[in-house]
């Protein structure tokens, strides 16, 4: 059903998986995911587009750069461009959930003459997020995850029992439930050489998280951006944008949809309230 390809961009080698043909649609996945979570998706839209879902950079077929800066922002949206530079496409429909959602948003930020359309599934956008994070003691005590993803033991926790946290985290949580080919599919992509650091690399290269405990406060917003790879005085995302997000994530909280609109003036959400995290499932 799925053609896979590798596109040879930025520095790096991408795997992706693409169905049909037309127009181009190109989903980004999260954290701990790979292109398998958007195979409904593949199928679905690849009846009139040409749908295509890669591995991001450090995630199962994809190169895993081992040092952390090179998980920064710039280079993850040059990946996106190059990407599609590479499969033929000058315009094309963009969309992400949770890590590939933040890389969709910068994206949109940095080159809005690329894109017809963006679709946010379940990602803040950076600005809304750390407003959340300086202010919001709710979204602070969701985001303490982070801090554990950005720490050294990260991939001894997470692969502890043959995976069991991120089973329990990604698949058992997902509503309709999974498959056993589905398990031993995330399994086989997570058991990749580096592809669960490549991952984490995300979140260690951005340097975003709640306070620590004891901590006042966060690191000021343009410290935070900087790091990001976003200039603040270009947040303003200028292209159609439809954003989904289940009501039901207990990571990232409902008031990451207030203010958006000062950001996204043409904006379009749409609330799930059964939703969890994983509404894209």
């Amino acid at each position: 059903m799925f053609k896979h390809g590798y596109a040879e961009v930025n520095g790096i080698r991408l795997h992706y998986a693409a169905a049909g043909q037309g127009p181009l649609l190109l989903f980004l996945h999260g954290f701990p995911e790979f292109w398998y979570g958007w195979k409904e998706q593949l199928a679905e839209f690849g009846r009139d587009h040409l749908a295509v879902a890669p591995d991001l950079r450090g995630y199962n077929l994809s190169s895993k750069p081992a040092a952390v800066e090179q998980y920064r922002m710039r280079y993850l949206v040059e990946d996106v461009r190059a990407l599609a530079a590479h499969l033929g496409h000058k315009k094309f429909v963009l969309a992400g959930h949770d890590w590939g959602g933040v890389v969709a948003w910068a994206f949109a930020m940095a080159h809005p003459e690329y894109l017809e359309k963006l679709v946010i599934i379940n990602a803040p956008h950076p600005a809304v997020f750390l407003g959340e994070l300086h202010s919001n003691p709710a979204q602070q005590q969701a985001s303490q995850y982070m801090l554990l993803f950005q720490a050294p033991q990260a991939e001894a926790v997470l692969t502890a029992n043959n995976c069991a946290a991120l089973v329990k985290a990604t698949l058992e949580a997902r509503q309709g439930g999974f498959t056993e080919e589905d398990k031993q599919a995330y399994l086989e992509a997570w058991s990749q050489p580096g592809a669960l650091t490549g991952g984490l690399n995300y979140y260690r290269a951005s340097g975003i998280g709640p306070p620590a405990p004891g901590q006042a406060r966060n690191a000021p917003a343009e410290e935070a951006l900087a790091r990001f790879g976003v200039d603040p005085s270009a947040m303003v995302v200028k292209v159609p944008t439809l954003v989904i997000w289940g009501e039901k994530d207990t990571a990232l909280l409902t008031g990451n949809l207030q203010g958006l609109e000062k950001f996204v003036p043409n904006l379009t959400v749409r609330r799930i309230p059964e939703g969890t995290h994983w509404v894209a499932h």
